[in-house]
């Protein structure tokens, strides 16, 4: 038959539970996810009958703001799907959150330089998407930063 428990449990290492950088990860990877598959909703994306693969000639906007293509959405969604990935250990949580701020401050910088009307904007980018980029860029970097392995976030 089957061995008497004892009712005593192995402790659980950070890395075993949902730790902090694991949720938040897991949390903005969802929410990329999300802000992809919207882009691609008529309504959601205003002038989505305007939408191109890429380049600033796309006329659709996210939520009539954030200027969006086939390619921007398509980030967002590997964003996303990275993001769900990286969630499965904390070390990989925190280097998706610091390095998705990276990239995104380095493609807030990209739009600030290029001319918005130029082939050189093909993902495309507006001054709203700029701003997004630079709060986006610096809240990841923070988050990356600050969230923990195990129950907290340092302080």
């Amino acid at each position: 038959m089957g061995k008497p428990t004892t009712g005593s449990k192995a402790p659980v290492s950070p890395d075993a539970t949902r730790g902090p950088a694991r949720m938040v990860a897991g949390i903005v990877g969802l929410i990329f996810l999300i802000v992809g598959v919207l882009g691609f909703i008529p309504g959601v994306t205003t002038n989505y009958d305007q939408m191109q693969w890429l380049g600033h000639d796309s006329g659709a906007h996210l939520l009539g703001i954030f200027q969006v293509s086939i390619l921007h959405n398509i980030v967002h969604l590997l964003f996303g799907v990275a993001g769900l990935a990286a969630a499965t250990t904390a070390t990989l949580a925190r280097w998706y959150l610091f390095g998705s701020g990276v990239i995104y401050l380095a493609l807030w910088l990209y739009g600030l330089i290029i001319n918005q009307e130029s082939a050189a904007n093909f993902v495309p980018l507006n001054n709203a998407d700029n701003w997004l980029h630079l709060g986006l860029g610096l809240g990841l970097i923070i988050l990356g930063l600050l969230v923990r392995r195990g129950s907290g976030v340092r302080s």
